[in-house]
């Protein structure tokens, strides 16, 4: 470059599950589209029964999540296209998706295969296009996620979370975990609410926040730990231009998932291409700093703070809520 709630006192147990205290957990049902099954109880969308429903494409189309420019990853990720390739046997191509909105309705009519989803929109994901996230980029030790950070002007009034009241903040894009809806769930307990202690203004992403920030357009905004630094290591900002009000523990990051229909022998060798992709020497590698290899992860256990926040929010799974992004 891990933590189900009502809105109100709920929040102080996110709260608390942040900081590293202990969860009860509790049982959960899959939130699935009327079009998908859930009869083994993890959350994500069966395997179609019928064999014949099975799909098995020549050419596999892959997506990367639009939290930036989505332009500039093509190259990037053609190393692991290339490796991908290799293991599936299968041609792969590179679709430049615009936002989360169009990249999990690319899923749910059938026209991509394998995607990286952001954080916040992995449910949505989930729930309305059948993705099965099996994957997360890691270190070596097996370490993956990043914070919520809330950024500032290095000259600015604001030192505290509380000090936003009546300033331009900037938020993502409503689906986004730590652009929009980690803030909602959190920053109540810290001394503000959003849309209520100040209006919230939506950049569009997390790139746009920053640079926001950077220019005066806004007065904080919170952002991805590893969008900014990505951001830093290219010199799009200066890191002395700006400062660090408060950050969060830990959240998972990008899921990589594959569309839930496709024949098993096909998963097992995009798994197989995933978890033996070396990112040594590569622009992926180069890119993604602090992160070595591909981690297995269930949608199930890792995404169940995500989960928990987003019904902290009164997050609904449905196509309208997707649109809203």
């Amino acid at each position: 470059m891990n933590r189900i709630l009502t809105y109100g006192a709920t929040l102080s147990a996110v709260i608390a599950l942040s900081a590293g205290a202990a969860f009860a957990q509790e049982e959960e049902t899959a939130q699935l589209d009327s079009q998908y099954t859930d009869a083994d109880g993890d959350l994500v969308a069966d395997a179609p029964e019928d064999e014949g429903a099975l799909r098995d494409p020549d050419t596999l189309i892959f997506a990367y999540t639009p939290v930036e420019d989505p332009a500039i990853y093509e190259d990037i990720w053609t190393p692991f296209i290339e490796h991908l390739e290799e293991k599936t046997g299968k041609d792969v191509q590179f679709f430049a998706v615009q936002s989360n909105s169009a990249e999990v309705e690319a899923m749910r009519s059938g026209r991509l295969h394998i995607a990286g989803f952001s954080t916040g929109p992995t449910p949505f994901a989930v729930n309305l296009a059948g993705a099965v996230p099996f994957a997360i980029m890691g270190a070596d030790d097996g370490q993956f996620g990043y914070k919520l950070q809330i950024y500032t002007q290095a000259d600015s009034d604001i030192k505290e979370v509380a000090d936003m009241a009546g300033k331009r903040i900037a938020h993502t894009s409503p689906t986004s975990n730590s652009g929009n809806q980690a803030p909602r769930a959190l920053f109540p307990d810290l001394g503000v609410v959003p849309d209520q202690d100040y209006q919230v203004t939506y950049s569009g992403s997390h790139d746009q926040s920053m640079l926001g920030v950077v220019a005066g357009d806004y007065d904080a905004a919170p952002v991805a730990s590893e969008v900014v630094d990505r951001m830093a290591e290219r010199g799009l900002y200066d890191p002395e231009d700006v400062r660090i009000v408060w950050e969060s523990d830990p959240f998972p990051t990008t899921s990589y998932a594959y569309a839930h229909d496709l024949t098993p022998e096909l998963k097992k060798s995009i798994e197989d291409a995933f978890f033996s992709f070396d990112f040594e020497g590569t622009a992926l590698g180069e890119e993604f700093t602090g992160v070595s290899k591909f981690i297995p992860i269930t949608y199930k256990d890792q995404w169940r703070v995500i989960r928990q926040i987003q019904k902290a929010n009164g997050v609904e799974y449905t196509p309208q809520g997707l649109a809203a992004e």
